[in-house]
């Protein structure tokens, strides 16, 4: 699945337009990569959790020319499965998982 295939389920499922499942996709990833950025772990039970990983410097070598570089710190992402959704994907056949559609404040909730 990509970004674009999760806004067209969303706006399916909460019965909202296209660009407003999007703006919602993008207010969720950008709200974690600013987490990340602010070095804050995202966990998100039965799901996994996301930790920035810090890495120091070493000499590296150019595969090409076999040169020695110097490899800058860095930091990157990690994710890690939540046990939950660890069991959930080995299941076999995999259980559908049944969504609720959220009401926004300008709907009125059905019965």
């Amino acid at each position: 699945m990509n970004k674009s295939e999760l806004v067209e389920k969303l706006s399916e499922i909460g019965k909202m337009t296209k660009k407003k499942a999007e703006d919602v996709v993008d207010l969720i990833f950008n709200s974690m990569i600013e987490a990340m950025q602010n070095g804050d772990r995202i966990e998100i039970r039965g799901f996994g959790s996301f930790v920035v990983k810090d890495y120091g410097s070493y000499t590296g070598r150019n595969p090409r020319t076999g040169q020695s570089i110097e490899v800058k710190p860095k930091k990157l992402p990690f994710f890690k499965v939540g046990k939950e959704l660890r069991e959930r994907v080995d299941e076999k056949p995999a259980t559908p998982v049944a969504v609720q559609p959220v009401a926004s404040k300008d709907q009125k909730p059905t019965p």
